[in-house]
């Protein structure tokens, strides 16, 4: 059996007629950027998320970049972030000239909590907080710090569309929450699209100014802005997988509560879920200190995996300059070296699902040593 990571074309056909009718329907509006689809999406997104505000912007990583930018956060200052995220997370603090203060993750792979107040320095403006792989951070403590040191929280909810820590959903516990509808993502559009919630309405508009290239008014500058506006089409296809996305976000995690209780391979450390808090699996994350010969064992059984992801980003080549070194974060480091996400996808069978799980119960490589 052949079985692919993440088959998108799947979701698709669940509601083809409506993804055709929206696209359909911009297309004979004459109304392809800045528009009612837009608009009407950003309130639906709010309503959702139980903010007040939305603003629909062309990718996740100008979400990051711009709610850094517009709480006034540059050169000489520090954004407190996680040590295992993915690099836009960073790159959202480095393009404006801020440092990145890397902290550890938990075991549950996002910014350990505790750990934050030891970071803060008198140069700290914000601390962003991912929820990474789906699952809400510990955003109660981290919430703490924050009110504590009287500094902005951003959230990084590029994986967790729907996941609630309590009653909360994620992008609602911070100042800012920053949001990527990239094409596999829980909420994804066909395409790059992203978008960020509020409650905050001057912060809402400054981003809105921002992502139009610095204009309120056309023609009318107010500061050096950018292209960063949500397609007619991006939103109109949004808005009918956004109806769609609590029965969507409830088969995935059917799928994963099957490999959660399938998978017994003592060989492999499954994901665990933190109390209070919601996972939303927009992946599936094992953990193996045999990473390569699974990966190796698992794609000549036809299963299709992923390392997310393998290089922590104070390693990467383009912060060599941050003067980071192997050694420094050790967590992140180790989760880099052993993490694998297993296929998970919408309308995935139950024959695939079992199929995974009978392949990764087969696994004899040497066991994994606690």
């Amino acid at each position: 059996m052949k079985i692919g990571l993440s088959v998108l074309n799947y979701q698709f056909e669940l509601y083809q007629s409506e993804y055709e009718a929206a696209a359909l329907r911009v297309l004979r509006s004459g109304w392809y950027v800045l528009g009612p689809e837009a608009e009407a999406f950003e309130g639906e997104f709010a309503a959702f998320t139980g903010t007040k505000y939305c603003v629909g912007l062309n990718s996740g990583l100008d979400a990051l970049t711009l709610a850094v930018r517009a709480l006034g956060i540059g050169p000489g200052d520090e954004v407190i972030v996680p040590a295992n995220t993915y690099i836009a997370t960073v790159l959202g603090i480095t393009e404006n000239g801020a440092t990145p203060v890397f902290v550890e993750p938990d075991e549950f792979y996002n910014i350990d909590g505790d750990r934050i107040e030891a970071a803060v320095t008198s140069r700290t403006r914000a601390i962003m907080a991912v929820h990474l792989y789906g699952q809400t951070a510990n955003m109660p403590t981290i919430m703490a710090v924050a009110e504590k040191y009287k500094l902005p929280v951003i959230e990084d909810c590029a994986q967790s569309h729907g996941a609630r820590f309590g009653e909360t959903m994620t992008g609602r516990f911070g100042t800012i929450g920053c949001f990527s509808f990239y094409p596999t993502k829980n909420l994804g559009a066909f395409g790059d699209a992203g978008a960020v919630v509020t409650d905050d309405e001057a912060l809402a508009g400054k981003i809105r100014m921002m992502g139009n290239y610095g204009s309120r008014v056309k023609y009318h500058n107010e500061l050096p802005g950018v292209n960063s506006r949500l397609d007619e089409i991006q939103a109109a296809l949004l808005r009918v997988k956004l109806s769609h996305l609590p029965e969507l976000i409830a088969e995935r995690k059917t799928i994963a509560d099957r490999f959660l209780a399938g998978i017994k391979n003592p060989r492999l450390i499954l994901p665990k879920t933190r109390d209070g808090a919601d996972h939303v699996y927009h992946q599936f994350v094992v953990r193996t200190d045999q990473r390569d010969e699974f990966k190796a064992y698992l794609a000549d059984s036809g299963i299709d995996t992923v390392i997310h992801y393998p290089i922590p980003p104070h390693l990467a080549d383009c912060y060599k300059k941050l003067g980071h070194k192997k050694g420094d974060f050790p967590r992140a480091e180790s989760y880099a070296d052993q993490v694998i996400s297993l296929p998970i996808f919408n309308d995935m069978t139950r024959k695939e699902t079992e199929y995974v799980i009978k392949v990764c119960n087969d696994y004899n490589g040497k066991t994994f040593e606690y």
